[in-house]
């Protein structure tokens, strides 16, 4: 059993039972599914499932494609939809109803009958009355048994807590954050059918599912806040049958996970020593050096000086340790002492490729490191990982075939040709409804303009041409938001140029929390690859360095290097970020953050540069910050 089961639980208001990954914590749900529909039919009766139609639901999903393909029955389930967009036929890819049939009923052997949703195409007229059908449905199956939802359906703040099904007016957060499943938050339906929060509240049993950093903040909320109608969700305390299943990543910000220290005893460890000290200079706004004994013993710290002080050696080994992570040499100086550096000084020169999941992933996040190992003379790759293609509006394509079209007479290429395409391109956008995958030619178009501007970006860093690797990864080639699963070949095109390269150091997105998750896959495939070549001489000599910055930081407490960035370099990283013109004003998928990409870099970057020096470190610009790969490390 591997889900963390903690006594220090007082400041949560519900029952979490938090697991490594999303994988584990979907096979127990499963498990725990199937045992009760056991039970069920023994009973002689159905089991009745509440279920939502979000990205998160996916592994449990695929395991009950996989419990049906070894021969598990699902003829005895019953399923009610929890929301849909309205009005949306259920037809469209954004449809939840067609989300639960592509994942659930075209592959199990549910009876048609069983299966209830929520419909999104009826007329406006006969809402009421649907809805109201929905909930006498509900109720002749004397309920719903277990309802399995990463939200509230759509209630949105200030619902009623007597809310039943109905429908509901999205507010402006929500259609924001619905804007990359339609490819552009105009294209968002304003209103959706919904499960009310009685309604949910009256099912027996309810699991609420969450994974990713990117949840973290809103499982806190959950699960400590106060019950509150601006918060549809925090009900669920109400609720006697509720568990909380989430993975590590998700549980970073609840108390006992963030700040052990104040719920209970704790195992000292060094990374735990930093986090608390760092911890505790945030909360008194005092660098380490001036932390005094009655400032840990006033903070519920005591039993760190106890066991590790006295407090004067404690704020002077973590002054220590927070300092060698700093250094203007990301490969390693070379013909240096380095004992306290982040980076070994030999090899010199070294082999490095970076992997970016997007095209501009590398320059977002560690653009200035990248400059820097550019300048510092090593063997400097940039490998990209997908082509990106979903996230090019279809203007810039019609801008790109109209200057095909018009430079085609000045270098006597053939202008009927170029005409021809950039008609058929228009007449394929003009048809084309949001969310539609392209043709195929309008996807190359749009490939090979995210692929021109990593080139600029990359030569204007000074990477040799020859040195910009695009894989192509097969997974994320399928047109559309929905991805094909991670496969060998993905993982073969990765160990080849690993192969062919074999490099001292390899840089890498650790920032999962993209709204597509293509970077948790590409952060995999390069895990998988490294396993798979593990018996290669050239691996024990390889460091893996983890980067964020596009969609989150890395708490100051984890990290293993840092690279400041004096104000000359802050503009060079933003220049080759700028090369990225399809990606500016705005992106096409910019998740929650309204930032355009540039400014949440520098702004990330800068305020890692204050923390330092409020922590009582020299005082820079701005700093990236890394983390070095450990063999099992969860991140």
């Amino acid at each position: 059993m591997t889900h963390i089961q903690d006594l220090n639980t007082r400041y949560e208001n519900l029952p979490v039972f938090i697991y490594d990954d999303q994988v584990e914590a979907s096979t127990y749900l499963v498990d725990t599914i199937l045992n009760l529909l056991s039970l069920k039919e023994s009973q002689g009766k159905k089991l009745v499932l509440g279920l939502s139609a979000r990205t998160v639901m996916i592994p449990l999903y695929e395991l009950f494609a996989r419990a049906y393909e070894h021969g598990r029955s699902f003829k005895n389930v019953v399923i009610f939809g929890i929301n849909e967009y309205y009005p949306l036929s259920e037809n469209e890819i954004q449809s939840h109803y067609r989300f639960l049939r592509e994942y659930l009923f075209d592959v199990l052997d549910i009876p048609k009958n069983q299966i209830h949703c929520l419909k999104g195409d009826i007329p406006r007229s006969q809402v009421s009355r649907h809805c109201a059908d929905f909930e006498k449905k509900i109720a002749s199956y004397g309920g719903i048994d277990v309802l399995i939802t990463s939200g509230m359906g759509s209630n949105e703040p200030g619902s009623h807590y007597s809310s039943r099904t109905r429908l509901i007016t999205l507010n402006t957060n929500t259609r924001i954050a619905a804007g990359s499943e339609f490819f552009g938050v105009d294209f968002v339906p304003n209103y959706s059918l919904t499960m009310g929060i009685q309604t949910i509240l009256e099912s027996k049993t309810i699991y609420y599912l969450a994974w990713g950093e990117g949840e973290s903040k809103a499982i806190k909320d959950l699960v400590e806040g106060k019950v509150d109608e601006s918060h549809p969700s925090s009900f669920l305390q109400n609720h006697a049958q509720t568990e909380v299943i989430i993975d590590r990543a998700a549980a970073a910000d609840l108390t006992r996970i963030a700040t052990p220290w104040l719920t209970g005893p704790c195992v000292w460890t060094e990374e735990l020593t930093r986090k608390a000290v760092f911890w505790l200079c945030r909360l008194l706004d005092k660098p380490i050096l001036k932390l005094t004994a009655r400032d840990y013993n006033d903070n519920g710290m005591s039993d760190l000086i106890t066991e590790r002080g006295p407090f004067s050696k404690i704020n002077i080994d973590t002054f220590n340790s927070l300092q060698h992570t700093i250094t203007g040499w990301p490969g390693g100086k070379p013909n240096a002492d380095d004992t306290t550096r982040p980076e070994r000084a030999l090899p010199y020169p070294k082999r490095v490729i970076v992997f970016s999941p997007h095209p501009d992933d590398d320059v977002i996040s560690m653009g200035g490191t990248v400059a820097r190992l550019s300048q510092q003379g090593h063997i400097l790759h940039l490998a990209y990982q997908t082509s990106g293609n979903i996230a090019v509006f279809d203007h810039e394509v019609t801008r790109f075939l109209d200057f095909l079209q018009e430079i085609s007479p000045v270098y006597g290429l053939d202008q009927e040709k170029t005409r021809t395409i950039f008609e058929q391109a228009s007449r394929d956008l003009e048809k084309k409804k949001p969310g539609e995958a392209d043709t195929h030619a309008i996807r190359k178009v749009k490939e090979l303009i995210r692929r021109g501007e990593a080139k600029s970006a990359a030569l204007y860093l000074g990477i040799a041409h020859e040195n910009i690797h695009f894989l192509e990864m097969p997974f994320y080639e399928t047109g559309g938001i929905k991805k094909k699963p991670l496969s060998d070949k993905d993982i073969d095109i990765v160990c080849n140029l690993l192969e062919k390269i074999q490099p001292h150091q390899i840089f890498a997105a650790g920032d999962l929390s993209d709204p597509h998750g293509t970077h948790r896959v590409c952060y995999t495939s390069i895990i998988k690859a490294l396993e798979k070549l593990r018996d290669r001489p050239w691996t024990s000599d390889c460091r893996l360095w983890l980067y964020r910055g596009a969609w989150q930081e890395w708490d100051v407490a984890d990290v293993d290097m840092a690279v400041p960035l004096s104000p000359e370099e802050v503009i060079i990283k933003r220049n080759a970020i700028f090369r990225h013109q399809s990606q500016k004003d705005p992106a096409m998928f910019p998740g929650n953050d309204p930032r355009e990409f540039w400014k949440r870099a520098e702004e990330r970057n800068h305020n890692t540069a204050v923390l330092y020096d409020k922590l009582g470190m020299a005082e820079y610009q701005a700093i990236e910050m890394f983390r070095l790969y450990k063999e099992g490390m969860k991140i």
